[in-house]
């Protein structure tokens, strides 16, 4: 039985158990890199780690290698219902925060609108890396945008309906222009972010990924985040999940884990 298929069947067991990555982690006693690594396929378990996940997971070891594995019935509503308060405090699927979106949308806009390398793709791109940092970093949304895969990298959903919108109230100002002969949208704040709106954890995250990207190119921040595991692990055309972000590996990881774990 190879490790990917071990990995896939351990994910969807902790799934089905309403764990989170550093649930199942704790109790395995491991950081939760190592365990994004075994879901993934990319680790090798220990005879120990298999004794805990059958445990933890109420899984045989034999069922859980057997070619033949299937997963368990659903849980019993009594089950369902002693753990919906710790799965409510888990949801990955984001409610988009509007006017806070639009917020960090003028910060964005009030420290890069002047380079010239930011148009609209950058800017998908920079809101992308900050949502997704920030999950990664705080296990909760920032603005909860929705990305979806598409060709030239993750991009949220809604974005034209609110660029819209803040271009009819005056907020901002659209404009096109060229960018090495490529036609380019792009965007100027006509009003200051409320900066009350946002926590201070939240504009250092802000601020990091711009200092980081606000420099790139369109081609550039693209191709960096075709690299990142969760557009990697995305099918084209869907739904970038969050918890992907916990499956980063260094340079994109945003969050510095514990990683004293004895090999």
């Amino acid at each position: 039985m190879n490790q990917e298929v071990i990995g896939k069947r351990i994910a969807a067991l902790r799934k089905q158990k309403d764990y989170s990555q550093e649930d199942l982690a704790k109790m395995l006693k491991m950081p939760r890199p190592s365990l994004a690594q075994i879901e993934l396929g990319k680790r090798n378990i220990t005879a120990g780690e298999l004794v805990l996940l059958s445990e933890n997971l109420e899984v045989s070891i034999d069922r859980l290698l057997a070619r033949n594995f299937m997963m368990a019935e659903e849980p019993s509503p009594d089950y369902k219902a002693a753990n919906q308060e710790k799965a409510q405090e888990r949801i990955s699927v984001p409610t988009l925060q509007v006017d806070k979106f639009k917020q960090v949308l003028l910060y964005i806009l009030e420290r890069c609108a002047g380079k010239p390398n930011v148009g609209e793709t950058v800017l998908n791109k920079l809101l992308y890396f900050i949502e997704f940092n920030y999950y990664e970093r705080y296990e909760e949304h920032l603005a909860g945008a929705t990305f979806k895969k598409l060709q030239y990298g993750p991009v949220p959903f809604k974005m034209d309906a609110i660029l819209s919108r803040m271009e009819v109230d005056k907020v901002i100002q659209m404009f096109k222009t060229d960018y090495y002969g490529l036609p380019q949208r792009r965007f100027m704040p006509l009003e200051k972010p409320d900066l009350k709106k946002l926590s201070a954890a939240e504009i250092e995250v802000i601020d990091q990924v711009l200092n980081q990207f606000s420099d790139y190119s369109a081609k550039a921040i693209s191709d960096y985040s075709h690299q990142d595991m969760p557009w990697k692990a995305t099918n084209d055309g869907e739904i970038i999940d969050y918890e992907l972000a916990f499956y980063r590996e260094p340079p994109f990881s945003a969050r510095v884990y514990d990683n004293n774990e004895p090999e």
